[in-house]
């Protein structure tokens, strides 16, 4: 850390190993991306959206219930603004333990652990639904950088981390602009585009994008080129 540069803080904790001081000199943030304003558009979405919703949420509950056993909402650790981990909701749509089988977190087309109610809901992205909690509690907001699972964190350079300045979210600019088809260090590198660039006009843009993308179904699963990419984890 340069000398006297002043330490990244969030919610009291010292995240300087996890997002360094920016090169480019810009004064460290204690608040994720958009502040306030991006905050209370959040709230203005996510509240009204969860509670005209609930009734549909609570059928597909059901659903994933009946159709395979195990829980309906699949629960895992994330890493979220600043690197700050998170407990991020998604309704299950894979055989319960799915993540030690198989390709563990690879996920392809065919796949033959996802479930019957899984492939409907993967198709039209409602397996994303519960995270409508995540962002009222503020895990998550409506547009970020899709949640990453702290392991890899570690692979990420400087310029890389700066995607942890923003709180992650249900839809963002790399799932309108190839979603899983393009490999994570494209994805990445959009995710930073987006921090150096919002706007709150850019989260809507994306938002309409979002529903384009997934009324098409498009780039849903990996092909040849999209997975991950990075190389070992990095040293700062």
């Amino acid at each position: 850390m340069t000398p006297g540069a002043t330490p990244l803080r969030y919610r009291g904790l010292d995240v300087q190993d996890t997002v360094p001081h920016t090169e480019a000199g810009a004064p460290p943030r204690t608040q994720p991306v958009g502040g306030a304003a991006k905050r209370a558009f959040d709230l203005a979405v996510a509240i009204p959206a969860t509670l005209a919703l609930a009734p549909v949420m609570a059928g597909l509950a059901a659903w994933v219930r009946i159709d395979s056993p195990g829980p309906a909402v699949f629960r895992q650790r994330r890493a979220g603004a600043f690197g700050r981990p998170f407990t991020c909701l998604k309704f299950r749509s894979m055989v319960d333990g799915a993540e030690r089988e198989g390709a563990g977190l690879r996920v392809t087309e065919g796949d033959d652990r996802i479930t019957r109610a899984g492939r409907v809901l993967r198709r039209l992205s409602l397996d994303e639904l519960p995270q409508l909690i995540n962002v009222i509690r503020g895990d998550m907001s409506i547009v970020g950088p899709r949640p990453t699972v702290p392991s890899q964190i570690a692979h990420y350079n400087a310029v890389q981390r700066r995607r942890l300045l923003a709180r992650p979210g249900m839809t963002g600019l790399a799932q309108v602009r190839g979603r899983a088809s393009i490999p994570w260090s494209q994805r990445i590198a959009l995710d930073v585009e987006y921090v150096d660039t919002w706007s709150m006009a850019l989260d809507l843009r994306i938002i309409a994008d979002t529903v384009r993308v997934v009324l098409r179904g498009e780039d849903q699963y990996r092909d040849e080129q999209g997975g991950f990419d990075l190389a070992g984890p990095a040293g700062g």
